[in-house]
């Protein structure tokens, strides 16, 4: 089957915006439903991973470097951190900070010792992921999503139990190290924030297999893309095919309405497509197929949160 699905942002971004008097029609003699919210679980919507475990790690790194595979993977990403009364917050990571090689060059020779005396190797093949290659079976603490923490209180995220014991205490000594670093104060010059703490999240081992029902993905997102090259949907597709595509960075509903869904409706009225499903990441979704054109009782909705 011909078939298109949009991977949306959460309703409440586009809330309060009103449809074009066809994508609203469309939607409201569509087919709906609500399940789980989060990215993790939109993300699990659409790829199945044996064993059922959320390696991020593992997945990005097979992407970026392609040697995951025997190995365990913690992403050790930079990150800014900024003390207040209560404690200290993260307030950016990653791409956020525009890290670049001159950055890695200059940091990761402080750090590589730290981690190398406690089993695991450092390294950063692209700026702002960087990992932790550790020996397979190792006991890893539940780790919690950057994005979660984003703004937060650090304390009340770290990892926790005996095996999070280890890695609040590399934190620490990574914090000291980087915050001592000379290289901060160029960054400051530069007008860019501190690199001053790392984030470990996402650890596991590559998942001995990833499906998807896609047979093609688009996505300039990294973690998509890994799980598009591990389920075999990172290649060229054809108009015949079920695509998944990836729009959860639109910011208004004027874009997605304009640019997306409008020409979808366009290929779905002239029998060029069979399906369309937006999946929004609050977990509510719209099927709409060109049979429900014959829905005239159903109202047009206001908005996609109606």
């Amino acid at each position: 089957m011909s078939a298109a699905t949009l991977l949306l942002p959460a309703r409440k971004r586009l809330a309060g915006q009103r449809l074009s008097p066809a994508v609203a029609k469309a939607l409201g003699r569509a087919e709906r439903g609500s399940t789980e919210a989060g990215e993790r679980a939109q993300l699990l919507r659409h790829f199945q991973l044996l064993p059922r475990h959320w390696p991020v790690a593992a997945l990005t790194r097979q992407l970026d470097a392609g040697d995951a595979a025997g190995s365990a993977w913690v992403r050790a990403d930079p990150a800014c951190v900024v003390p207040d009364m209560q404690g200290a917050r993260l307030m950016g990571y990653g791409s956020s900070l525009d890290v670049d090689e001159h950055d890695i060059a200059a940091l990761l020779p402080a750090l590589k010792p730290l981690f190398g005396d406690a089993g695991l190797l450092l390294d950063a093949p692209e700026p702002s992921r960087w990992y932790l290659r550790a020996a397979p079976g190792l006991e890893l603490p539940e780790f919690v999503e950057p994005g979660e923490v984003l703004g937060a209180d650090l304390f009340d995220h770290l990892p926790q139990g005996v095996p999070g014991r280890r890695w609040r205490a590399l934190l620490t000594e990574a914090q000291v190290l980087l915050h001592q670093h000379p290289w901060n104060q160029q960054r400051a010059a530069r007008g860019k924030p501190a690199i001053n703490s790392l984030w470990f999240w996402g650890g596991g081992e590559l998942p001995h297999a990833v499906t998807s029902q896609h047979a093609q993905v688009r996505s300039r997102e990294p973690l998509l893309r890994a799980l598009a090259l591990a389920s075999g949907a990172d290649g060229d597709g054809t108009p015949a095919v079920d695509a998944l595509v990836d729009l959860r960075h639109l910011r208004s509903l004027e874009q997605v309405d304009g640019e997306a869904i409008t020409p979808l409706l366009a290929a779905l009225a002239r029998g060029e497509l069979q399906r369309l499903v937006l999946d929004f990441q609050d977990g509510a979704h719209f099927v709409i197929e060109r049979r429900q054109r014959w829905r005239f009782w159903r109202r047009p909705l206001a908005g996609v949160d109606a």
